[in-house]
C-alpha cells in the first residue's frame, strides 16, 4: 500500500510539473490573443526579410524591429551593419533571438528587449520595422508620426498604414513590404491641410 501510494504521488508530481511547465511555454504564445490588439508571433518568411532588405539598401544608422519574433530581421540587419533593436513581448521569443543572434556572430550588434510596444519611445530610431495587424495600424500610425524625427524610414511587412502614402512599394500578396519616409509624410500632411483650409475659406 505504501509503496503504491508512493507511486501515485510520484505520477501526481511529473504530471503537475509537466502542466506547469507546459503553461510557462505556452501563455507568452497565447497571452497575445487575450490582448485588445491580437499581434500573434507569425516567422517572417525569406521573401519579406529580402523585401526588407531591399528598403534599407540606401539607409544607414539605428534600426528598430517592432515586435521581433525570433529575431529574423534584427539578424539580417546586423549582417547588413546596422545595430539593430528589436521590442518583442514574449520572452521566449527574445531568449531565442539573443542565441541566434550570438550564434550567428552578431550579438554585439544586437539587442532584444523584453517590452510592450505601446510603452517604448521610438524616438532615437532612425529606420523602423513593423510586422502589424489592420488593427493596430491606425494607433501605431499615429505614435510614430509624434516619436520619429524627419529622416526616419518605416517599413511595414503584411498590412500597409491606413493614411500614409507609402514611397516605395515592393512584392505580393503576404509579402509586400512598404516603404514610408516620414518627412515626405508629413509633406503631404502639410499640404492636404493647406488644401482644406482654402477650401473653407
Amino acid at each position: 500500500g505504501s509503496r503504491r501510494r508512493r507511486w501515485g504521488l510520484l505520477v501526481t508530481a511529473g504530471v503537475g510539473g509537466t502542466l506547469v511547465a507546459l503553461y510557462a511555454v505556452v501563455t507568452p504564445f497565447v497571452t497575445p490573443a487575450l490582448r485588445k490588439v491580437c499581434l500573434p508571433f507569425v516567422p517572417a518568411t525569406s521573401t519579406q526579410i529580402q523585401s526588407v532588405l531591399k528598403m534599407l539598401e540606401t539607409r544607414s544608422g539605428s534600426l528598430v524591429d517592432i515586435g521581433s519574433g525570433d529575431g529574423r530581421i534584427v539578424i539580417a540587419a546586423a549582417k547588413r551593419g546596422f545595430k539593430a533593436v528589436g521590442y518583442e513581448l514574449n520572452p521566449w521569443l527574445v531568449w531565442y533571438s539573443r542565441y541566434r543572434a550570438w550564434r550567428d556572430g552578431v550579438h554585439q550588434n544586437t539587442k532584444f528587449y523584453i517590452s510592450d510596444l505601446w510603452k517604448v519611445s521610438f524616438s532615437h530610431y532612425t529606420n523602423v520595422v513593423v510586422f502589424g495587424v489592420p488593427q493596430m495600424m491606425p494607433q501605431l500610425e499615429k505614435k510614430l508620426e509624434e516619436e520619429l524625427e524627419c529622416n526616419a524610414r518605416i517599413i511595414a511587412c503584411r498590412f500597409p498604414f491606413p493614411c500614409w502614402i507609402p514611397d516605395h512599394t515592393t512584392g505580393e500578396g503576404i509579402d509586400t513590404v512598404w516603404a514610408y519616409d516620414l518627412k515626405h509624410s508629413r509633406g503631404r500632411e502639410t499640404k492636404s491641410l493647406e488644401i482644406t483650409a482654402e477650401t473653407q475659406s
